[in-house]
């Protein structure tokens, strides 16, 4: 599933593309097809994203039904590109289109026409996401410092913090020496403080980069004389698919196990027990 920064990207991509600009919209696959026909002719005038969730919004603020809802989920996918565009597939489940772009969406979880009410509804039930500027990291620690939970599953958690997938939460808490299986109550807040600005920064450069990379510049492969990392996700990091290979820092067979149905990935000589 696509982390937060990935979903930051398309909204910025899409305002690239499409804000202000007139839209054709249609869906060639044909199960967002009253909606695009209510759509299609209108101005895209904003975008936005939280966490995993992308919100692309049609006509004047406050206008009932506006928001177009997307979430990309496991199988979700985009392709964005230059006109003119190729014949949809009937996989396309939303097209949008200018005379300069198009915009292909497939396989998403939601896809839906939604009021700023609902809209609303959807941040509300979401945590902070450290890509919006208006959000801090106080609430997710409020819950954080009153659970049993492990910092990994709570990372994990939309509800807790939003927009941390599998990459982020494994590098972060390598990044900070965190043993994966510590209790959220443990964890002091000036460190998830840390590991929070540190999601702000790392989170930011992905949207950038458009990939994740979490190696300090002293970790490089260039720095350290090792081969760069070769795998279809790409990027530098620390532990993320890693198991079995030696730790860059120390040497140590990186860990693997299973934690709420997603492989976690850990170093246990940088990251040991009790270093809260």
């Amino acid at each position: 599933m696509p982390e937060g920064h990935t979903i930051h990207r398309l909204a910025q991509d899409h305002a690239d593309r499409f804000r202000h600009r007139t839209v054709t919209v249609t869906s060639p696959q044909g199960k967002f097809s009253d909606a695009a026909a209510l759509l299609t002719g209108q101005e895209l005038t904003r975008t936005e994203a939280h966490g995993k969730h992308l919100f692309l919004g049609f006509g004047a603020a406050g206008d009932a039904a506006s928001w177009v809802h997307i979430h990309l989920g496991l199988f979700g996918t985009y392709t964005l590109g230059e006109t003119p565009a190729p014949p949809p597939t009937d996989t396309v489940r939303l097209r949008l289109l200018n005379d300069t772009h198009f915009s292909d969406l497939r396989g998403p979880t939601a896809c839906a026409l939604i009021t700023d009410a609902e809209k609303q509804a959807i941040h509300d039930r979401l945590g902070p996401d450290p890509l919006r500027a208006q959000d801090g990291p106080a609430r997710a620690y409020a819950r954080i410092s009153r659970s049993r939970t492990t910092i990994a599953a709570l990372l994990m958690d939309q509800k807790v913090v939003s927009g941390v997938g599998n990459v982020y939460r494994a590098e972060v808490l390598f990044r900070h020496g965190i043993d994966p299986y510590t209790p959220g109550k443990n964890i002091t807040e000036p460190r998830f403080t840390a590991v929070w600005d540190d999601l702000v920064e790392l989170m930011h450069a992905g949207v950038r980069a458009n990939r994740i990379d979490t190696v300090r510049p002293e970790h490089t492969p260039e720095a350290m004389n090792r081969p760069p990392r070769v795998d279809d996700h790409g990027g530098e990091v620390y532990v993320y698919r890693r198991a079995q290979q030696p730790c860059h820092l120390c040497g140590t067979e990186i860990r693997t196990a299973e934690l709420a149905a997603r492989n976690l990935f850990w170093c246990p000589t940088c990251q040991p027990p009790g270093a809260y």
